[in-house]
């Protein structure tokens, strides 16, 4: 494949990926659309391994070429009966991963499968979904895989491809509840935010740059995004332009429940869960993510438009707190 076609299916594939509508269907059509165009068939995401600090831009192609029947009617039997499968093997890996209770890591499992399982035979949706299910974090998941499968899939490369596609889109499979804003969809949120790679640029709160296609959030931003994400139309509104916050007491006092919010005296951060607390940096550039104890949080705090469980109304209650302030 020449270079300019490999930039070009890069730049197809962060299009197809970025835009849910088009993921839903034509996730698996990056290999499928090189198999029309240039007589071979690529995997879908492997194009993204590579990416690097590559700059992407808005790829000038035909839009009415990304529909299915379009796409399927320019491959020959045997690429329409490998799409065909792909499809079903997503659909089966989308379900195997919800009855596991990983549903938010179901792109990471269609990523994986699709970019390197190519020579895997009997695949087996629910004992792959399993691994996702114990894996502690994505080195030992990774070296589960590969011990199960035979396969030889490098971290880091994996890493790149994960991020980017990651980056590209807003995971639609990582709320718990989509018709409330809550703490455990906000902690969600922050986490994928942190996954995902997205970058701290003032006055943003989760939307990509058009000019280096990355996602950015300030501090306040962070929390805004997700205030203002309507899930169900995949658009951010302008719902919150401030966010409205009341401190609550020190640490000490704080439920251990994740989605609360912590605050230093300047910024904010959101609590995940194990000690860890995920915020967007100004002195980093980006969302990072840091033990509680190490930073120089001081307070925590609830944010109007969220939801919060009984635990924290009961932990509110007893502290009497009741002042607000804004950022």
């Amino acid at each position: 494949m020449s270079a300019a076609v490999g930039a070009a299916l890069k730049k197809i594939a962060i299009y197809i990926l970025g835009d849910k509508d088009k993921r839903g269907k034509l996730f698996v059509a990056v290999g499928s659309i090189a198999a029309g165009f240039l007589g071979l068939m690529c995997l879908p995401v492997a194009v993204l391994s590579s990416m690097g600090s590559m700059e992407i831009e808005s790829p000038e192609i035909d839009k009415s070429l990304f529909n299915e029947s379009a796409i399927m009617a320019g491959l020959d039997s045997e690429q329409q009966a490998q799409i065909t499968d792909l499809q079903n093997q997503g659909q089966a890996i989308e379900d195997a991963m919800t009855n596991a209770g990983v549903r938010s890591q179901t792109i990471k499992a269609q990523l994986i499968y699709m970019s390197y399982f190519d020579e895997v035979q009997n695949f087996n949706a629910e004992s792959y979904a399993n691994l996702f299910a114990v894996a502690p974090n994505d080195s030992d998941l990774i070296a589960a895989i590969n011990s199960t499968y035979g396969l030889e899939i490098d971290y880091d490369e994996y890493m790149r491809s994960y991020t980017w596609v990651m980056n590209s889109t807003i995971n639609e499979y990582m709320f718990s509840d989509e018709s409330t804003k809550n703490c455990a969809d906000l902690a969600a949120w922050a986490e994928n935010a942190y996954i995902s790679g997205w970058g701290y640029m003032s006055g943003f709160i989760g939307e990509r740059n058009e000019s280096d296609r990355i996602r950015y959030a300030d501090n306040a931003g962070l929390m805004l995004g997700y205030l203002n994400y309507d899930s169900t139309e995949k658009v951010f509104t302008s719902d919150y332009n401030t966010l409205v916050y009341t401190e609550q007491g020190g640490l000490d006092t704080m439920p251990e429940t994740a989605g609360i919010g912590l605050f230093d005296g300047s910024q904010h951060g959101i609590y995940v869960g194990n000690g860890e607390v995920v915020f967007s940096s100004a002195d980093c550039g980006y969302v990072t993510k840091e033990v509680v104890s190490s930073g120089g949080w001081s307070s925590w705090c609830t944010y109007e438009g969220v939801d919060y469980p009984q635990e924290v109304t009961d932990a509110v209650e007893s502290l009497n707190g009741d002042s607000s302030s804004e950022n």
